[in-house]
């Protein structure tokens, strides 16, 4: 059977100064801004040698609505404590602490952004 990956993911805000800034307070990077005409996007830093898949904070009035009922993104993390552990200092509000799911799988901890997206992290330790 083939294998599918995601290639690309867009977390729609409604304040793109706002989500930016909360997102890179929470992970602790630098998001990259490009207007394309209506459509307003922050690119997360990705590796471009195929580790994970890259994504963007995306605004566009007629196409993206922010919602903490659609799909659940998962960030990589050395450590999902550290990233919950800056949410809500940048406006967020942690949902799910830090649990394991499996020995095998790691840990995950579940917070919504201050656009009303909920996110989660995962973590081998």
């Amino acid at each position: 059977m083939k294998s599918v990956t995601v290639g690309w993911f867009e977390i729609p805000v409604h304040n793109m100064e706002r989500a930016m800034k909360f997102y890179e307070e929470v992970f602790d990077c630098e998001l990259s801004r490009n207007k394309m005409g209506d459509l307003d996007m922050a690119w997360f830093p990705w590796d471009e040698n195929g580790k994970g898949a890259g994504g963007s904070l995306v605004k566009h009035v007629e196409y993206y609505e922010p919602s903490d009922q659609g799909s659940l993104i998962y960030f990589s993390s050395e450590d999902v404590s550290m990233e919950l552990g800056r949410v809500e200092e940048a406006g967020g509000k942690v949902l799910t602490q830090k649990e394991e799911i499996a020995p095998d799988i790691g840990f995950m901890g579940i917070f919504q952004d201050t656009e009303g997206n909920k996110i989660a992290v995962h973590s081998r330790q």
